[in-house]
């Protein structure tokens, strides 16, 4: 396409006219951002704004294509978008149409734009680039696109996109200049004229933005992948760059995680603590305060952490003034599950901090958070639990039974008794359909084999709550129904279920394996209890077979073949229990629910070393 006729561009009056236009519009834009209140107001003046320089635009793209219109017609198109990104919070594809059309409007002007070919965004960046020597009047506002498209390019994920439009602007295409972060610092745009339309945000403005973006990803992923002295770097590069106070305080809980991995407690502790001053966003940093206290071994300040995530996430947060800008918050991707700036929900966190309190032995405490989870669950506030930050979290029926498990560890056992009944109210109508649950399981099936375990597990917990209230009969007869219900689960059921996930295979295996165990042990200490010594062998014998060289079913029968005076036999497992002791102890069971391991901490021995020496000493 030729160049449009010398009389047919507009006259200097006209061009005039516009950028007075515009530069009102960006005026009014700017100060959108520095009034904080109103926000009705600002979303009228922001959308005004908006439609004003998209009318601006089309009437400036109605006129042939040439060097005194583009830098005006580029500047409205760059304001524009750079006004849809912050209003939508994200670039879309009419950013791309955008700046595509902007570019092929440089060609048109540069008479270079071949007709009827399809260019893509990298071809017309090649061909603008290369010929903008000869429109040197067009260089800063070529630049301030390049600034939209790198941050479009960097939103998306297109690096090497990106890595080689930054070495086209730095005039260096070599390998050797491929790092991103040493490009975006090489950047120079050339400095706009005094006359030059008003910008909302320059090219200078952008490459800091991107800058600072582009460290804290890359010091996030780095992070996640445990590189730890290269994230160190790159979040250090972060924290020099241009940063909002909301950014600020991700880099700073960034730098916390990555120095509390590095073995460094006390610097990580000085970020953490700058990530809560004056901030509003609290939720990240107290979250990394509670690991890095868990991991110096301070549970009360760890507890405290908790406590405060949350209340803060019961805080509902405050909405900052509407800041008409590409800004870093908009370049980066969603936190992902492992990443220390993900804190979670407030169920989560309630979650994270009952199951701290049960683990650490604070079981009044663990249950009184349980409770107010199951209130916030059960009230409809979040309608379930998803998983927390970590490792995956535990579903509905889970909590339940760790609440269970930690009411009975408070002595509670009555309110324990009441959240069991809720929970096998809620799964009552699975109960007839158990055999082909279990069929299910044989055939791969993931979840239905979830079911049998929770209601065995519930009954279980049953049993524990009848014990403490001293409730014999009524302890037996709930540990026979865990244990009828878990048996059927057969060793061919286990190899016929090979093609489901191995990983969730091995891990219902052991906790059917574990469930088993801790059923057969509570049953047989209640047939002791009750002076019924051959009956608790039975289940002492059979706790052996389900789970060989497990030490607390090994210690429970030796004690029982003691009393039973069968010497030959008891001295033969002691002397495996010797030589056990004297071996490192293998691995414990992974993977185990919070619930179950409770509940095999009831079955242990508390004397088992006594209880070696005293049969030592009778032999």
């Amino acid at each position: 396409m030729s160049q449009a006729p010398l009389d047919s561009a507009p006259r200097s009056s006209h061009l005039d006219l516009w950028r007075e236009q515009s530069d009102q519009l960006v005026r009014q834009a700017k100060q959108v951002t520095r009034n904080s209140d109103a926000l009705r107001t600002q979303q009228q003046l922001a959308q005004d704004a908006l439609h004003g320089l998209r009318e601006l635009l089309h009437r400036l793209r109605g006129l042939p294509a040439t060097v005194s219109l583009l830098p005006l017609e580029l500047t409205v198109m760059c304001n524009l978008i750079t006004l849809k990104v912050s209003h939508t919070q994200g670039f879309s594809e009419d950013q791309a149409q955008d700046i595509h059309q902007g570019l092929k409007r440089v060609l048109e002007a540069s008479e270079r734009l071949e007709p009827r070919l399809d260019y893509g965004l990298r071809e017309l960046w090649d061909s603008v680039l290369r010929c903008s020597s000869l429109l040197p009047e067009l260089l800063p506002a070529l630049h301030h696109l390049a600034g939209l498209q790198a941050a479009l390019w960097l939103s998306t994920d297109h690096l090497g996109d990106l890595v080689w439009l930054l070495q086209m602007l730095n005039g260096s295409q070599s390998e050797a200049s491929e790092d991103l972060l040493l490009l975006l610092k090489s950047w120079s745009p050339p400095p706009e004229g005094l006359d030059a339309p008003v910008s909302l945000q320059d090219a200078r403005g952008l490459r800091d933005v991107l800058l600072t973006a582009y460290a804290l990803r890359q010091g996030l992923q780095e992070l996640t992948i445990g590189s730890l002295p290269r994230a160190l770097s790159s979040l250090q590069e972060a924290a020099c760059g241009l940063c909002s106070r909301p950014v600020l305080v991700q880099v700073y809980t960034a730098l916390g995680a990555c120095l509390r991995k590095m073995g460094s407690p006390q610097r990580a502790l000085l970020y953490l603590a700058e990530a809560l001053k004056g901030g509003s966003i609290w939720g990240p940093p107290l979250l990394e305060a509670s690991r890095l206290y868990r991991q110096l071994g301070d549970t009360a300040a760890e507890l405290e952490s908790l406590g405060l995530l949350v209340e803060a996430l019961c805080v509902p947060q405050s909405s900052e003034a509407p800041q008409l800008l590409i800004e870093v918050e908009l370049l980066l991707p969603t936190p992902g599950p492992d990443s220390p700036l993900r804190c979670g929900t407030q169920s989560q966190a309630k979650h994270l901090l009952a199951s701290r309190c049960l683990q650490t032995g604070r079981a009044k405490a663990a249950a009184e958070h349980y409770l107010d989870l199951l209130a916030l669950l059960l009230n409809g506030w979040e309608p379930r639990l998803s998983a927390p930050p970590g490792p995956p979290g535990p579903c509905m029926p889970e909590v339940f039974l760790e609440t269970a498990a930690a009411l009975i560890q408070a002595k509670r056992a009555q309110d324990a008794l009441t959240v069991c009944e809720e929970l096998l109210a809620r799964t009552s109508s699975l109960l007839p359909k158990m055999p082909w649950m279990w069929e299910e399981a044989r055939n791969g099936a993931q979840q239905p084999i979830q079911c049998p375990l929770w209601v065995s597990a519930t009954y279980l917990l049953q049993g524990q709550a009848w014990v403490q209230l001293r409730a014999p009969k009524e302890a037996v007869s709930e540990f026979s129904r865990c244990l009828e219900l878990l048996f059927r689960a057969t060793a061919e059921d286990k190899e016929q279920g090979a093609a489901s996930s191995c990983e969730q295979r091995c891990r219902t295996d052991v906790v059917l394996q574990r469930l088993r165990l801790a059923a057969l042990i509570s049953r047989g200490q209640e047939w002791v209890a009750s002076g019924q010594d051959t009956r608790a062998l039975q289940d002492f014998l059979l706790s052996v077979q389900v789970c060989p060289g497990d030490q607390d079913a090994s210690f429970h029968l030796l004690q029982t073949l003691r009393r039973l005076g069968r010497r030959d036999e008891a001295t033969a497992l002691w002397c495996r229990l010797e030589a056990q002791t004297q071996l490192p102890q293998g691995d414990t069971p992974r993977s185990l629910p919070l619930y179950l391991e409770t509940c095999l901490s009831w079955i242990r021995p508390p004397d088992r070393d006594t209880l070696l020496e005293e049969f030592r000493t009778s032999l």
